[in-house]
């Protein structure tokens, strides 16, 4: 009963395949590969965007952190949600990229931003003149921390307010296969065809070992993103290991079958806790995360039964028994449906 993070899973048998078949002979270095190459027009072929600059690294974080940095001056300010994963689980790695640029939140709805609370915020900077952070780069997190996804229709009306103040608009994919099973519609369709400027296209959270793509979609942009990927120690020598994963994951689809099997796992997991009369689902579990709050005595039964998940708030310790705390739960390619019925007959039988 796994549901702590679709990070702790495996990775799949075909990338571990891959990645002993690239094992063979030797290769240029530094992506001068035929893998990075292939993994390369694979990404742009997905994404309909052949002049598309694609770059990968081995975790999002980087990818986040050095997309905005191709984004923003040091004196500007990105704005994020106050529960994006580049404010709350980044350790300031945006802020050291850039430079020194700063954060600033906007207050989430469901774990999106809205263009009405983004708006406010984007007017409340860049009027001090000189002694004020100038105003940067939108990010947007898809899908959402909080398990959500933005439409197209809601991702169209961000950039085109962004735009509207000549900000770019970057977002962080680190979940971007399960958004888009679920969300339908094509890669194009959900990032430059609805204004978005760059994306960290994540792999690691949908069955790779460690690999994400940064893309830019306005190529202009991609020689600074090669110095400041070297600069900051992100550029691998043995390339074609991550590039393997790559092409592994978006060769025959993989990418979206592993997506769509987490998110109907997730689906699954939603409709039995909905069925508890102790549980309530905090946020609708549009793609592979469930946040949900139930008492306390629960939890202790469910955690000493071996499941494994987050409590997100609230104390195991100290409270009564009945008091509601709140759990993240997330399913990942692997889970099975035996892992749910278990985790479900426990909770019921509790």
């Amino acid at each position: 009963m796994f549901f702590a993070s679709d990070n702790t899973g495996p990775a799949h048998p075909k990338v571990l395949a891959a990645l002993a078949d690239a094992n063979e002979g030797h290769v240029p270095s530094y992506g001068e590969d035929p893998l990075t190459a292939r993994a390369t027009a694979l990404i742009r072929e997905a994404f309909d965007a052949p002049d598309a600059a694609v770059h990968l690294v081995a975790t999002g974080t980087a990818a986040n952190a050095l997309l905005l940095a191709s984004l923003c001056q040091p004196w500007q300010t990105v704005f994020c949600s106050d529960v994006a994963h580049v404010h709350q689980d980044e350790c300031a790695a945006p802020e050291f990229y850039t430079g020194g640029a700063k954060l600033t939140l906007v207050p989430h709805d469901g774990g999106k931003i809205r263009p009405d609370r983004l708006r406010a915020r984007i007017e409340g900077e860049e009027n001090r003149g000189v002694h004020g952070p100038q105003r940067g780069p939108v990010t947007v997190t898809q899908a959402t921390e909080k398990g959500t996804i933005y439409t197209h229709a809601e991702l169209a009306a961000i950039t085109q307010l962004a735009h509207g103040f000549d900000l770019p608009v970057h977002m962080d994919g680190s979940r971007f296969a399960n958004a888009l099973a679920a969300g339908g519609g094509t890669p194009a369709d959900m990032t430059w065809r609805a204004g978005i400027d760059a994306l960290s296209f994540g792999g690691t959270k949908n069955g790779l070992l460690g690999v994400e793509a940064a893309v830019q979609f306005d190529p202009a942009r991609s020689w600074e993103f090669e110095l400041r990927r070297k600069r900051g120690a992100h550029l691998f020598s043995k390339h074609r290991f991550l590039a393997a994963q790559m092409v592994a994951y978006l060769e025959d689809g993989l990418w979206l079958q592993m997506a769509a099997d987490a998110n109907a796992a997730c689906a699954a997991l939603a409709r039995g806790l909905s069925r508890h009369p102790d549980v309530r689902l905090l946020y609708p579990a549009d793609a592979n995360i469930v946040f949900a709050a139930w008492p306390r005595g629960l939890h202790r039964q469910l955690l000493a039964a071996g499941a494994d998940y987050h409590l997100w708030e609230g104390e195991l310790d100290d409270g009564p028994e009945d008091e509601p705390l709140t759990a993240r739960l997330v399913c990942g390619f692997d889970t099975t449906d035996s892992e749910i019925d278990r985790f479900l007959a426990l909770l019921a039988a509790g």
